[in-house]
């Protein structure tokens, strides 16, 4: 299963951050039907296959946070006996798993304080805690109108306005990225998620850092909306991944290349918020 989940991991291009931690997490609990001898032998296996889990995707933060966390508990806890071990390790997946779903419910309940009934938003990608955001504030009856930019190469917008197609309250205008210049004249604010936050910059979606640019230049308000978990310290270094020239244009390009960066820098000077389940950050 493990390889199996590696792999899917690798092929996740469309799914949050967020998504793959909780899927590579789940995927230890097959650990526990390993055969081993002592403790160190367990705590060696689960280290090798959490490695290997975080190098399916080098650019998720909360991948890399979430199984650090993991390890570091079991060979922390100075446990004598493998069944032991191994129902520390189903607890602290357990805990891990729990904390990333409440965390993002409790990010988006507060990141949706920050939205007026009636507002004009702004949206880019498809990311599951900025939806959540979105949502909250429907359950609490508030209405907006929702730029939902298309996202390309994987048109990841389209899934955003489809999710919201059917609420009440929420008004939903699909638009080309080229277009979110002329649509933030009409918004009160800006939502993105985030794929992590290292010192003064944001990693998320390609397409953010010229939305955000854009957005500031204009004086409309953006916020980016995620878990604590993405806020890294030291031991990470992102890496970008650079996609497939197909994602854009399906025959062969000749006479030039084709450049698919995954991910783009925004430096939080742009931003107005960034919104945790522990708070509001403003800058």
């Amino acid at each position: 299963m493990i390889n199996e989940t590696v792999r899917q991991i690798e092929e996740m291009e469309t799914q949050s951050s967020s998504i793959a931690a909780v899927k590579a997490a789940k995927a230890l609990r097959e650990l526990t039907d390993r055969e081993c001898h002592t403790v160190e032998d367990f705590c060696r296996v689960v280290e090798r296959n959490s490695s290997a889990l975080q190098r399916a995707n080098r650019s998720h933060a909360p991948l890399y946070t979430t199984q650090q966390r993991i390890v570091t508990d079991l060979k922390d806890a100075d446990l004598d006996s493998v069944s032991a071990a191994k129902e520390r390790l189903l607890e602290t997946i357990d805990e891990v798993v729990t904390e990333i779903e409440t965390s993002k419910d409790r990010a988006a309940e507060r990141a949706a304080t920050l939205i007026d009934d009636g507002d004009v938003l702004v949206t880019h990608e498809n990311s599951s805690t900025v939806m959540a955001t979105l949502m909250a504030a429907l359950d609490d009856g508030k209405e907006f109108h929702l730029y939902a930019s298309e996202s390309r190469p994987h048109f990841l917008g389209r899934r955003t306005a489809r999710q919201l197609a059917d609420r009440d309250g929420a008004d939903v205008t699909l638009i080309v990225d080229g277009a979110v210049g002329h649509y933030l004249s009409e918004a009160d604010r800006v939502f993105v998620g985030m794929n992590c936050l290292i010192d003064d910059v944001v990693y998320n979606r390609i397409g953010t850092l010229p939305l955000a640019a854009t957005a500031n230049e204009m004086d409309v308000p953006v916020t980016v909306v995620g878990t604590s978990s993405k806020f890294i310290g030291s031991g990470f270094t992102f890496r970008n991944t650079f996609r497939q020239g197909s994602d854009v244009m399906l025959e062969p390009p000749e006479g030039f290349d084709i450049g698919n960066p995954g991910y783009d820098a925004t430096p939080t000077s742009l931003l107005d918020t960034v919104v945790t389940e522990d708070g509001i950050l403003q800058f």
